[in-house]
């Protein structure tokens, strides 16, 4: 990934997650690795070695194994939720049955915790493979003395120009013989549902779900010992290391977010499958999510633009790229109406009623939701409301629709957002509000803790030129990201990502039409420990960088925790 998709994937929004998770697969409580401090700025950038015959039993169940690409970054370490790597199958019979499989990934040169499940991979099956990281840049590389890139049909990006988080081996004759079956009636996909708001439940490809960077990274879940070694998700393994201090790891994704939080939260039911590698268990996986979005999307339907950080090449676009990424997520290449047009992006994401509009209309539901990390937002609307600010501007859609930010948000003196308002595109939002941190004795998360001083006030809006707090976001330190890696490397190393003092805190008069008012909006305060008052000043609309909110003090590394942060990330 070249250096200003890097930088825009550091600034993405998806936290690491420092909420503890209940697997779903296997009703393990977790804190992502907690057990494993991370280091103060863990290499970035790791390799996958893939194993000999990836796409057979055998291959499968044979441990990638986790490298630093260039030792002088320093190590790269599995149980560092920052850094881990995970691997996904999905196994497709002639006959149309369908199972999962998550291949371990596990420290060059180690030996797994448990021994891996060997799965069932009936003659004539086709299997696909998809990767996901907590880090910046994965690169997939052959064991020595194998062509295991070539035997498994890899791709990690176009020559000279990796993805970053995601590639796939074999994923576009999956897809293939997948919507094959499908047309045969061999394969069933499930309708999608209706949510409880009245719409058709979201898929991957709705535009109340999308960011910056959509249809990247997995759901793969693995265990993790104190002592850093894995194993796979399921009984046998938890068994064998139960006085080993397990903890679980899993990869911050759109496909997570959309499965755990927003789908539970409207009353859908994702498409699941069962997991070989997890006793059976039905799972969701993200190619499961994408061809239930081919069958079920409806219009406007999100498709990889060309301005998606993770297909830009040297900072340009490159239609080649983005193409071979949608082959991975079986979309359609750029060609008739559809250009990869950012700006249509853009406008369908931040102007369309079925884009993040539908979650302020949601707003009420979703603040009765968990948020996926309570150290950046306070539920899950403020967090989505968090994660497509940030994509606004990592998009650019300020400078593509010549528009301000249309989402703003209020946070707390520790920099967690309390309120989010959306003002419709081409109107002007309004003053920001200060908010001055008090912190309390035995917090968890103080400004002091996270390196920032005891009072944090909340910038105002940036000019044109952007403020000295809009810089935050673009620090090469920052520990957030949208929409991916989840860790528990704790608030104090997420609270100030780039070390910045301020925390933005905007809050637009107006609300789009079918959305609350603004003093419902903010209907989560900001903390008891914070003073807020209006602040004078408005952002410009048409700001070249899209950034009308001050890129923030909260950590926004893309999906991973060690990138600062996801996206989503998160991410998610």
């Amino acid at each position: 990934m070249d250096q200003r998709s890097k930088q825009r994937k550091r600034r993405s929004l998806w936290a690491v997650l420092t909420v503890v998770l209940t697997v779903v697969a296997g009703g393990l409580a977790t804190a992502l690795a907690a057990n494993n401090a991370a280091p103060a700025a863990p290499n970035p950038n790791c390799s996958l070695i893939v194993p000999a015959d990836p796409l057979t039993a055998q291959g499968l169940a044979t441990p990638y194994q986790l490298a630093a690409t260039d030792a002088g970054g320093g190590p790269c370490n599995e149980a560092n939720a920052n850094q881990s790597a995970f691997v996904e199958a999905a196994i497709l019979t002639n006959n149309g049955q369908l199972t999962l499989y998550d291949p371990l990934v596990v420290d060059q040169g180690t030996q797994p915790a448990a021994a891996p499940v060997t799965p069932q991979v009936p003659a004539g099956s086709t299997v696909g493979l998809w990767f996901g990281f907590n880090g910046t840049n994965l690169t997939l590389q052959s064991a020595n003395g194998t062509t295991a890139l070539q035997q498994g049909n890899c791709v990690n990006g176009t020559q000279g120009s990796i993805f970053g988080q995601f590639s796939y081996c074999n994923a576009p004759a999956f897809f293939q013989s997948a919507n094959q079956e499908i047309q045969a009636n061999m394969l069933q996909v499930p309708a999608a549902g209706t949510a409880n708001d009245g719409q058709p439940c979201p898929t991957v490809r709705d535009f109340s779900v999308v960011d910056q960077d959509q249809s990247d990274n997995v759901v793969t879940h693995y265990i993790a010992t104190g002592n850093g070694t894995i194993a796979q998700n399921n009984a046998a393994s938890k068994a064998a290391l139960q006085n080993q201090n397990p903890v679980d790891l899993a990869n911050g994704s759109d496909n997570l977010l959309l499965t755990q939080f927003i789908d539970p939260a409207l009353g859908c039911t994702p498409w699941t499958r069962p997991d070989q590698s997890s006793d059976g268990a039905p799972s969701a996986a993200l190619p499961l999510d994408e061809l239930s979005a081919a069958a079920n999307q409806q219009a406007p339907i999100a498709l990889v633009p060309q301005n998606d950080p993770m297909v830009l090449n040297n900072n340009n676009q490159d239609a080649n790229k983005t193409n071979l990424y949608r082959q991975g997520v079986d979309q359609a290449a750029i060609g008739g109406a559809d250009s990869g047009s950012g700006a249509t992006y853009c406008q369908n994401f931040f102007g369309s009623a079925n884009g993040i509009q539908r979650v302020f209309k949601d707003m009420a539901t979703f603040q009765n939701a968990p948020s996926v990390d309570a150290a950046m937002a306070t539920n899950l609307f403020t967090f989505l409301a968090m994660r497509a600010n940030q994509s606004f501007t990592n998009l650019n859609c300020g400078g593509l629709l010549n528009v301000a930010n249309p989402i703003t948000l209020t946070m707390d003196g520790n920099g967690v957002v309390t309120a989010a308002t959306y003002t419709p595109l081409g109107q002007t939002p309004v003053a920001a509000a200060n908010c001055t941190a008090t912190p309390t004795a035995g917090a968890a998360s103080t400004p002091a803790a996270a390196g920032m001083s005891a009072s944090a006030s909340a910038s105002v809006a940036p000019s044109a030129a952007g403020s000295a707090s809009a810089s935050a976001a673009g620090s090469a330190t920052a520990s957030s990201a949208v929409g991916n890696a989840w860790s528990a490397t704790g608030p104090a190393s997420m609270a100030a990502g780039a070390g910045s003092t301020s925390a933005s805190a905007a809050a637009p008069s107006t609300a789009a039409a079918g959305t609350a008012p603004t003093s419902a909006a903010a209907a989560a305060p900001p903390s008891a420990s914070s003073t807020c008052t209006a602040a004078a000043s408005a952002p410009a609309a048409g700001n070249s960088t899209g950034a009308t909110t001050p890129a923030s003090a909260m950590p926004t590394a893309t999906w991973g925790g060690g990138r600062g942060m996801k996206h989503h990330h998160h991410h998610m």
